[in-house]
């Protein structure tokens, strides 16, 4: 019996309310609709499940890979053969002490709606980012001017042996898409806690309406993707660049540099990783050789 198979026969022991899956395709659970089958994934939908799926992962030295919105993420085309955490249920939002606190599973869309809801500004560009919020705070995601780190004040999360733990956002070493956990990432985050103002509801749903807008405009939505596939290079915009080497269009197999935003990489219908990968040198290549900036991958592939 392999680790993973004890993984599975221990957390069914244990946990049996814990939804379990095995040969779960990730295509499925990625926003770029590519990916091959996940070996077992498990959808808690609960803290007690997370840290149960957590402890037992933990037990057997089997690092779990988290999974939240499925953005911002390349699955290989024969799939991952280790152990997947998709969170499913932990959304909820609540105002403590006039501190806005949510959990990770919610999208950000959702979450800038929350705050509107209860009258607070800050969080209007995190609507426009499809993401959960775990993996937004993981990668301190952001957009139009505004990031995850400029309003939140402080993070709780599951270490690997499943022990809660919440450190101020000064613990948290945000830069530039990165934090603490995209270098832990055998840690679990549960919650985060933001620091917003009083604002008009009317003010903020404009804007919110404004910035959806803009972003219906300028990307690519009608395609799957994984959202921006660049890090934005000091003193330049990727896809200003990616544009000025003339590879708007570019096609692999089914992925395509978008028509529409050349900073995107869009499934045109059946593209594979091993398609996007491919496409993705193609254009490293061409933007170093013309502009001698080398660009960086913001999706991570899973390996």
């Amino acid at each position: 019996m392999d680790r993973l198979e004890q993984l599975l026969r221990n957390l069914r022991d244990r946990c049996p309310e814990l939804e379990l899956r095995t040969e779960e395709p990730m295509s499925r659970h990625t926003t770029f609709r590519i990916g091959g089958p996940a070996a077992l994934m498990a959808l808690p939908r609960t803290v007690g499940e997370a840290k149960a799926a957590v402890r037992a992962a933990g037990e057997l030295e089997i690092r779990p890979f988290f999974l939240g919105n499925g953005s911002n993420l390349l699955v290989p085309d024969e799939g991952y053969r280790g152990f997947v955490v998709k969170l499913c249920g932990l959304d909820q939002t609540q105002e403590v002490n006039r501190r806005l606190w949510a959990e990770s599973g919610i999208s950000l869309a959702r979450l800038a709606w929350a705050a509107l809801g209860r009258g607070l500004a800050g969080l209007e560009f995190a609507h426009g980012i499809p993401g959960s919020l775990g993996g937004g705070v993981m990668m301190n995601a952001g957009a139009y001017g505004g990031e995850l780190s400029q309003v939140v004040t402080a993070v709780t999360y599951l270490d690997g042996e499943g022990n809660e733990h919440t450190i101020p956002a000064a613990g948290c070493e945000f830069g530039y898409r990165s934090s603490i956990f995209a270098r832990h990432p055998d840690w679990l985050i549960l919650k985060a806690e933001f620091s917003l103002p009083q604002g008009e509801a009317e003010e903020i749903r404009a804007k919110i309406e404004e910035l959806a807008r803009r972003r219906s405009e300028k990307q690519p939505l009608e395609y799957p993707s994984a959202g921006s596939m660049f890090k934005r290079p000091t003193g330049h915009f990727a896809a200003a660049l990616i544009d000025q080497c003339g590879l708007k269009g570019v096609c692999v197999g089914g992925a395509q540099v978008s028509e529409k935003h050349a900073g995107f990489v869009v499934n045109r219908g059946g593209a594979t990783c091993a398609d996007v990968l491919e496409l993705v040198e193609r254009v490293k290549a061409r933007v170093l050789a013309e502009t001698g900036v080398a660009l960086e991958m913001e999706v991570k592939v899973l390996r």
